[in-house]
């Protein structure tokens, strides 16, 4: 198949993933190639996402490589086999790549546990608190740019409304909550939404609150995405150049640790709704 430049987030994980099965089978690159009648090159190529491939060959190689977890191997097919031009493929060359990795993390997530220090959770933010989040943007968009920016954030919030939405935990400190962008009329219409947006089945809003003291990465905001099956789960963290994807077995574990206990310092799921109401009053 013929190189794809730049390979997408998801594309090099499939190719990730298609290495560590590799690896795990205890085959070089060179072994593996004469094992499945190619060339060095084309497994390193496949294995960089830079070469697509399809269901099938992921298959083969998985047999190849005796990798009997089924539901694993399922996915990883699904994953060549995709041929979709998601909806923020609109935006590339306009927005960062990571901006368009993200939102195809999103679309394909299963869940999601988060933690935001500072900011509300961007699948939950009002259109008036992403224009004044970004209006604190440094360089300061261009006004098409800075339209291209909101569009595209309120986009991402339809993974919500879909027929099987994702099952979502938004861990979300008191700082995001009494940090004020834009007016007091734009923070009291975020939290009322915030406190909206809690009453969906499939989402869980809990309030991490001053008096709970320190935990664990509190510096940092982070998404733990759960894939299809737990080898395709992802941290996406954020940092002031975009966003950055994690997905070495070693760091889901710890990632998973750390939410657990700053979950465990979170007020249940209607202490944190009154806390909510009790916030935007004193706006």
């Amino acid at each position: 198949m013929p190189p794809r430049k730049p390979p997408t987030a998801r594309q090099c994980r499939l190719g990730a993933e298609l290495r560590r099965m590799r690896e795990h089978a205890g085959l070089t690159p060179t072994e593996a190639a004469t094992l499945l009648g190619t060339d060095r090159t084309t497994i390193s190529n496949t294995e960089s996402g830079r070469f697509g491939v399809s269901g099938t060959r992921v298959r083969t190689w998985a047999g190849h490589y005796e990798c009997s977890d089924s539901a694993y191997v399922d996915a990883l097919a699904d994953m060549a086999e995709e041929r979709i031009k998601g909806w923020w493929e609109d935006y590339r060359g306009e927005l960062s790549g990571s901006a368009l990795d993200l939102a195809e993390l999103e679309h394909h997530a299963t869940g999601f546990r988060s933690v935001q220090i500072m900011h509300m959770p961007g699948l939950l933010q009002t259109e008036d608190y992403v224009r004044a989040v970004y209006a604190e943007a440094m360089p300061t968009p261009t006004p098409t740019m800075l339209r291209r920016r909101i569009s595209h954030r309120l986009r991402r919030r339809d993974v919500l409304d879909r027929a099987n939405p994702p099952i979502c935990t938004f861990l979300i400190h008191e700082a995001a909550l009494r940090m004020r962008f834009g007016s007091r009329k734009v923070v009291r219409g975020q939290l009322d939404h915030l406190l909206k947006e809690s009453e969906r089945d499939n989402v869980t809003v809990r309030v991490i609150p001053f008096a709970a003291g320190g935990f664990p990465n509190a510096s940092s905001s982070a998404n733990y995405v759960y894939g299809p099956v737990p080898q395709l789960d992802t941290v996406q963290t954020d940092t002031p150049m975009g966003s950055g994807f994690v997905d070495a077995e070693a760091r889901l574990r710890v990632f998973r640790a750390v939410l657990d206990r700053t979950e465990g310092r979170s007020l249940d799921p209607q202490s944190s709704r009154d806390f909510i109401k009790e916030v935007a009053e004193q706006v």
